[in-house]
């Protein structure tokens, strides 16, 4: 019997023919050859991919995810880079992580863009301000104004910045004019009456704190009555229920650190300790100690 050759390890001419042929093929056929293909997106591309970006990382500062936020605003920048808008978001992303230097450097970018748009010029002094800058504050919030001299917050900022400054008169034109440009700010109404009291107008500062609660219920012009209308030892059962609402409210208040964060002056804060000492409170400024943070 005549056996079948052993087609194991002995060279494959077949196969090797039909690779000569296969070869041969391709380069007699050059345009069948497999070439990749790589997108170029148009600047328009870039342009739409860029502001969807910047939507995206203002999302996520609204779901507090701020460092994620920062890295797709800094990718849209790079797609980018001449929208002052983005330089902006990029700019809010880096000031809620508390990185102020590298905020200030985009707001510089943003404002070597369009120099005109007074948000930029807010938006620096209010970088300045959570610095404690008070002075470069009041220089950026100011040129700002030149531009939109009806923006209320702007006013209110400016009279945060000269309250830093202790100079208290000018403050109360900001804070006036605050609330003038819009009536229902009741923070700027709240710290005009902060302002009132250091200046010795007590009445006027409780009338004002009374008009704020008719606005917003909140702790720290509930506090701020209640110290000021116990220092005129009147209306003392108001002011004891006003004092436990308020420590119940926001139990920070009981701190005279956090007051002073709040810009409270030295004549309010004395007037809160006096009003703490009532042992009517005791239980009340215990119990906000515990839970203050």
């Amino acid at each position: 019997m005549r056996l079948k050759p052993n087609l194991i390890g002995q060279p494959k001419k077949w196969l090797l023919g039909s690779l000569i042929g296969l070869n041969i093929a391709f380069i007699q056929n050059p345009a069948n050859a497999f070439v990749p293909y790589v997108f170029e997106p148009s600047k328009k591309d870039l342009i739409n991919a860029s502001i969807t970006f910047g939507q995206t990382a203002v999302r996520l500062m609204q779901y507090g995810q701020s460092k994620e936020a920062t890295r797709v605003a800094e990718l849209a920048i790079r797609l980018n880079p001449n929208n002052e808008t983005l330089w902006s978001i990029l700019a809010e992303t880096q000031v809620r992580n508390k990185n102020f230097i590298k905020a200030k450097e985009s707001l510089t970018k943003a404002k070597n863009i369009n120099p005109n748009n007074a948000m930029h010029w807010f938006a620096e002094g209010a970088i300045a301000l959570q610095q404690k800058d008070s002075i470069n504050a009041i220089i950026s919030i100011e040129k700002g104004l030149t531009i939109k001299p009806n923006n209320a917050n702007a006013h209110f900022q400016l009279g945060n910045a000269h309250i830093m400054q202790f100079n208290l008169d000018s403050a109360l034109r900001s804070f006036k004019k605050a609330a003038n440009i819009k009536p229902k700010f009741w923070e700027a109404i709240n710290n005009k009456g902060l302002v009132l009291f250091e200046l010795g107008k007590q009445q006027q500062a409780i009338k004002a704190w009374r008009n704020v609660l008719t606005i917003e219920k909140n702790a720290e012009p509930m506090l701020a009555l209640a110290a000021a209308l116990n220092q005129t030892q009147k209306n003392k059962e108001e002011s004891l229920d006003l004092a436990k609402k308020a420590l119940a409210k926001n139990p920070n208040f009981v701190s005279s650190k956090h007051q002073a964060d709040q810009l409270w002056g030295q004549k309010l804060q004395k007037a809160t300790k006096e009003l703490f000492k009532d042992p009517n409170l005791i239980s009340d400024i215990e119990r906000a100690l515990a839970n203050s943070g």
